[in-house]
């Protein structure tokens, strides 16, 4: 008797254990639960979760996503068995409890990003990480066909960031309705600002998980000037809705970054005391700490805002990037640096060569710089009251530009690279570009000089192996010749050459 009472403790003992639910470690935890459907569960109804793992406690907000269901999303950075329990004014939604477990993170899930070492990234496991992003400011909002295209072109693994509107966009190439809009109502201007469209920002998750399982991280553009509808404008109680909102919803995936603005400065609806306010709020309401930037027009916001956590920024200047480390203290990432493309604005018609050369010029001084392509040509996907131009940077597609191959070169070589190198003056008498680990490695750019030789001062005591790489040609030249000390380097004559050269003894 005792024997069989024995062996049904250990069959329930097991059942638990492995019936439990589990969440992987930086991956989505949700409670759903039913609730109130009556009256305007977004402006009735208060829901949240607290979670608990000994003496660690946090709180996250839900959020209404339609019919009825309310939502917790919960992103564990802890191993271990968690519980929780609900906190609303609605009674079906209130003292609900639970628990689950956090199993180990597995290969490729490497946690959030954060800034490590005042000027640089790292995910939450400690790998190093470079943002070589690009921008596609409207792919969410124009359907399936279009956008799984988006994500087939992703996939081959040109960039590891993208920046995104949460918004719909209104600008050349990019005039179509989209399929959904942020609140109930009726196009273009009567909006029900008080009630928030559930399907609209279902359909951005879907995209923000995504590029996720690609390994791209998620800049989400949370207001920009561009618009016909009126969500440009909106007054201080809705923001405040807005915001909570997609924090409710996105917080919880680990590649999401938070950019308040592109291009804050032309919001004229807004004031600079706003923006400061709006940073705040994702400071302090974000419990898992994403990284929040403001990017620029003409006028740079003040990132020493101490709640931005890296400057992004919109120049051409990418060579100027070691000046900005100094002045801001924190990671420079150029997002915008004009565009490759032929369009007639003068910001989308760079040719691949200017655009690489932008790109080894920033990585050299210390920074990190966004990719765009603005090509008018023939595409295969058409879309309804709409040109047959797709352009990567309005709606995303294909890339037809000669830079992303190029780009991805580049990152190779960063990749391959000691963790997070720093620039110094390589060559003190000519405006080069290096970064190095001191008197270990170092990777210099010749921008588009085109020099027969160049001269080098190294370590007297040690003894380096050089390479000549061709960045347009994508060709790594190793030299037979060792060198110390004062070195005269042969080059091939060219433009967009750069030298890593390593120490060997």
């Amino acid at each position: 008797m005792r024997f069989n009472v024995f062996l049904s403790l250990l069959f329930f003992c097991s059942y638990s254990i492995y019936s439990q639910v589990t969440t992987e470690k930086w991956k989505v935890f949700e409670v759903s639960l039913k609730g109130p459907s009556n009256g305007n569960p977004f402006t009735d109804v208060n829901l949240s979760g607290k979670f608990i793992q000994d003496k660690d406690t946090m709180t996250v907000p839900g959020f209404y996503d339609g019919d009825g269901i309310y939502r917790i999303r919960f992103m564990p950075q802890k191993e271990g068995k968690w519980s929780y329990i609900t906190c609303s004014n609605a009674k079906k939604l209130d003292k609900k409890k639970g628990i689950f477990l956090c199993t180990p993170a597995q290969k490729d899930n490497y946690g959030p990003v954060a800034v490590k070492d005042t000027f640089n990234f790292a995910y939450a496991n400690g790998t190093a990480y470079y943002p070589f992003g690009t921008t596609c400011y409207g792919w969410v909002h124009q359907g399936d066909s279009l956008a799984e295209l988006t994500i087939k072109t992703l996939s081959k693994g040109y960039f590891n960031k993208m920046r995104m509107c949460i918004f719909p966009k209104s600008y050349d190439w990019n005039n179509n309705e989209p399929p959904y809009y942020p609140f109930e109502g009726k196009p273009l201007q009567e909006w029900n600002y008080s009630k928030l469209n559930p399907a609209f920002f279902r359909n951005i998750e879907k995209r923000i998980q995504q590029l996720d399982s690609l390994g791209i991280q998620a800049d989400l553009i949370v207001s920009h000037p561009y618009d016909r509808w009126g969500f440009s404008s909106l007054d201080r109680k809705t923001e405040d809705r807005y915001i909570q909102y997609i924090i409710a919803r996105f917080a919880a995936y680990k590649n999401v970054w938070w950019s308040m603005a592109n291009e804050y400065d032309f919001m004229n609806a807004k004031k600079l005391s706003d923006w400061d306010y709006y940073i705040e709020q994702f400071a302090k309401r974000d419990k898992f700490h994403h990284l929040i930037g403001i990017h620029n027009g003409t006028r740079f916001y003040d990132h020493t805002n101490p709640y931005i956590t890296h400057a992004s920024i919109q120049s051409e200047d990418t060579y100027r990037a070691k000046e900005y480390r100094m002045k801001y203290r924190k990671p420079i990432v150029f997002d915008e640096c004009r565009y490759e493309g032929n369009i007639p604005w003068s910001w989308g018609n760079l040719t691949a060569q200017t655009m690489v050369e932008k790109f080894w010029r920033g990585v050299t001084n210390g920074g990190y710089v966004g990719h765009g392509e603005t090509y008018v040509t023939e595409n295969p996907v058409k879309l309804p009251n709409e040109s047959s131009d797709i352009l990567w940077w309005s709606k995303g597609g294909v890339l037809r530009g000669e830079s992303p191959d190029r780009i991805k070169f580049l990152h190779s070589i960063i990749e391959s690279a000691p963790a997070h190198l720093t620039p110094i003056p390589l060559f003190t008498w000519m405006p080069f570009s290096c970064v190095w680990v001191k008197h270990e490695y170092y990777l210099g750019y010749l921008n588009d000089a085109q020099p027969r030789s160049v001269v080098i001062d190294l370590p007297k005591d040690a003894s380096y192996a050089v390479e000549i790489i061709d960045t347009w040609n994508m060709t790594i030249t190793p030299l037979q010749k060792r060198f110390s000390g004062h070195s005269l380097i042969e080059l091939p004559a060219k433009p967009y050459i750069a030298l890593r050269i390593v120490k060997v003894r």
